[in-house]
């Protein structure tokens, strides 16, 4: 018999809160800014391309070949433009740096309608919260800025952890911290594989966020989908009794 839930934990990126333009877009106004006029739409599939690129020859930014954050993050707006035909190396550094520190703070960030209201129902409900996010060691300021960080007990990024989800070994330490059972652990996230999945083969009690309704993946039951967080504290109320 499963126990009450004490804890949420939470997914960021899509989940609580999401890019507030698209990368093509805010690459493209960062180059208007350096007198480059460069297609959003050409900078947007250059960044893809590098991104994957990146992500392929050091996973999770490079933590286990030495690398940091912003270290990999450069070298990926600079292989983006450079897809483009941008050359200059001061000048690529000098895109990197700003678009690197403009996604530190909530600017370029949007919340989700949804998301203060529910968390703050689960602290209405005595539970404690964390986040568990494929996240850099920027998402406290960026979380600060977008008036989240008050909610949680803990962060735990990818970047931190040295691993990523879908690897369980990053919820493995937020139980750890949790410092109960998976059972008494819900956790609430975008994606199926990283967030529900993994979740769920460590005994915590997944939820899959559905807000475009895709109704995809048929396997997950209708009482661990969500469409909005606000169908959240019912289930919660529901998993109580």
């Amino acid at each position: 018999m499963r126990g009450p839930v004490r804890w949420v934990l939470w997914d960021v990126k899509d989940t609580l809160l999401k890019v507030r333009r698209s990368v093509g877009e805010q690459y493209c106004s960062e180059a208007e800014r350096a007198g480059l006029k460069l297609p959003a739409a050409q900078l947007e599939t250059a960044f893809r391309q590098a991104y994957r690129q990146q992500s392929r020859l050091f996973p999770n930014y490079g933590r286990a070949q030495g690398m940091n954050s912003q270290v990999w993050w450069t070298g990926l707006v600079r292989d983006t433009f450079a897809q483009c035909a941008v050359d200059d190396l001061a000048l690529l550094d000098r895109l990197a740096n700003n678009l690197y520190h403009n996604f530190c703070g909530p600017e370029n960030w949007e919340v989700f309608p949804d998301s203060n209201s529910t968390l703050k129902f689960c602290t209405a409900l005595g539970l404690k919260q964390g986040v568990v996010s494929n996240f850099d060691k920027r998402l406290e300021g960026i979380l600060r800025g977008c008036g989240l960080l008050t909610h949680f007990s803990f962060l735990l990024t990818s970047e931190e952890a040295g691993v990523a989800k879908p690897d369980p070994a990053i919820f493995t330490q937020a139980l750890v911290r949790c410092g109960v059972p998976a059972s008494s652990v819900v956790h609430v996230g975008d994606h199926y594989v990283n967030d529900y999945l993994t979740s769920r083969s460590l005994g915590i009690r997944g939820y899959l966020l559905d807000r475009q309704v895709c109704q995809g993946h048929l396997d997950v039951p209708p009482q661990h989908r969500l469409h909005s967080l606000d169908e959240l504290p019912a289930r919660l109320k529901q998993d109580a009794d």
